[in-house]
């Protein structure tokens, strides 16, 4: 996905965002970078490849090189970004988040009305950065470029842009990714991650809304563009992509978490289906506060039956292939002997979407002597490939796990009946629980319902978006 980091100040704030645009790494593996301007040296960017190595390794001398009172920088799972652009609003640093669907269109159509070029990259794509920049310049101001960027697009993009005198940040059209503004007595912090301006001393002052355009300087921020109505906050915030001691909408992540778990619990119990077990667990580490949740309301012991070695391998995504990123989750998975050997266990995970690496750790459980592993999945199955974001992306939906065995069980004419399938109390949810136990290697199998998670959340559902589990809008 990718989240992005700024701040301007009477004070150098390069050190500032160096540690925020860190904070933001659980989102993205692939590129990171910064970009600051100073009267005397002027714009200054730096990007690296962090697919091999975390951003703050590769930046830290940067750092130390780097000046500004003004300093944007990006974690990217896309493009190299911070891009810095020379228009006719003058020369900026753009920073975006989000995917473009129709970014070919955009570009024949700009290409057609301007007869003008683009940059390619590597294998011919064009940077979304310099695409949005374009489409930005179209309208006589940079908010009103946003905003027509807004538009345009098929998706969702942010944007974070540093001039030499401001930032402005323009949150997606639809508010499905955060963006928060902080202030100290010396200027202000904009980021996807409050708690990463937070550790710096700043202190919440604002949470754009959807569409929202504003300006930030060292003394406040001003709206430019003001927020659109609608609203459809990506779910998976909190039940995965969120930092624990993140907050989305005022709602905390952790807390969430373990509110998600009770109601999981608290449903299961209530239809008698909770099986006899010795520990409840969570899949590290995104799972662990669900299961938290579910432990307690259940009554069954919380415990951790193996954890995670993250001392060289602190990130769960890395690295971006597959098959390596399989391997590193095989390895990074030490079991505790004394709690797998003879135990029945039921573990909770934050997500199910391809299966891959699950059924791997059940074998992995079964090869350490559990006698039982009974599987929890902190929210709806997924039904539906993310159009909005870069979460469960797939070329086809049949690589999603829950859709793969609706064909294997029923072919085309199952497809028609999603919406049952992922219901758990029709024959068709049950048949398909079955299918995916007996696939997985599972000795149960339960999805957290879709009006539980929204339960768990607590905001109202009109501004949720809950695609990926009803193919809806």
């Amino acid at each position: 996905m990718g989240g992005f980091c700024g701040a301007i100040s009477s004070r150098d704030v390069v050190l500032d965002v160096y540690f925020g645009t860190d904070y933001h790494s659980h989102l993205g593996t692939r590129r990171g970078g910064m970009a600051a301007w100073d009267p005397e040296l002027g714009f200054q960017r730096e990007i690296h490849n962090i697919e091999n190595a975390p951003f703050r390794t590769k930046f830290d001398r940067t750092v130390g090189e780097m000046v500004g009172k003004c300093c944007i920088g990006s974690i990217s799972d896309t493009d190299p970004q911070p891009l810095l652009v020379r228009s006719v609003h003058g020369t900026y640093a753009i920073c975006v988040v989000g995917v473009i669907k129709n970014e070919d269109q955009l570009i024949q159509q700009l290409l057609d009305q301007a007869d003008g070029h683009f940059e390619a990259m590597s294998g011919g794509r064009v940077n979304s950065n310099e695409l949005v920049a374009t489409l930005i310049s179209q309208r006589p101001t940079i908010a009103e470029g946003i905003r027509y960027a807004q538009e345009m697009v098929e998706g969702t993009v942010s944007v974070l842009i540093m001039t030499p005198d401001c930032l402005i940040a323009g949150r997606d059209k639809f508010g499905r990714l955060p963006i928060h503004v902080g202030q100290d007595d010396e200027g202000c912090c904009v980021a996807f991650e409050s708690f990463a301006y937070q550790k710096m001393g700043y202190h919440d002052a604002y949470e754009l809304g959807p569409a929202e355009v504003v300006k930030i300087t060292e003394r406040g921020w001003e709206t430019l563009l003001p927020a659109e109505k609608e609203m459809k906050v990506c779910a998976f915030l909190w039940t995965y992509y969120g930092y624990p001691n993140s907050n989305y909408q005022g709602i905390n992540v952790e807390v969430m978490r373990y509110r998600n778990g009770e109601i999981m619990a608290r449903d299961e119990v209530s239809r008698g289906a909770l099986p006899k077990v010795d520990y409840v667990a969570g899949v590290p580490d995104s799972g662990l506060p669900h299961a938290i949740g579910f432990a307690n309301r259940s009554g069954k012991p919380f415990a951790r039956p193996f954890v995670k070695y993250t001392p060289t391998w602190p990130r769960s995504f890395m690295p971006t292939s597959q098959e390596a990123r399989n391997q590193v989750a095989k390895m990074k998975q030490i079991p505790v002997p004394e709690l797998i050997e003879g135990k029945k266990l039921l573990f909770v995970d934050d997500s199910i979407v391809r299966g891959t690496q699950l059924r791997e750790t059940v074998e992995f459980l079964y090869e350490s002597g559990a006698e039982e592993v009974h599987m929890r999945s902190a929210c709806p199955p997924v039904m539906y490939g993310c159009k909005y974001l870069n979460f469960s992306r797939s070329n086809s939906d049949m690589e999603l796990l829950a859709r793969r065995t609706i064909q294997e069980l029923e072919g085309d004419e199952g497809q028609q009946h999603i919406e049952e399938y992922a219901d758990a109390s029709t024959e068709r949810g049950r048949c398909m629980l079955r299918a995916i136990c007996e696939k997985l290697g599972f000795d149960s199998l339960g999805y957290q319902s879709l009006d539980g998670l929204l339960e768990a959340i607590g905001i109202d559902r009109d501004k949720i978006c809950t695609y990926c589990w009803t193919g809806k809008e």
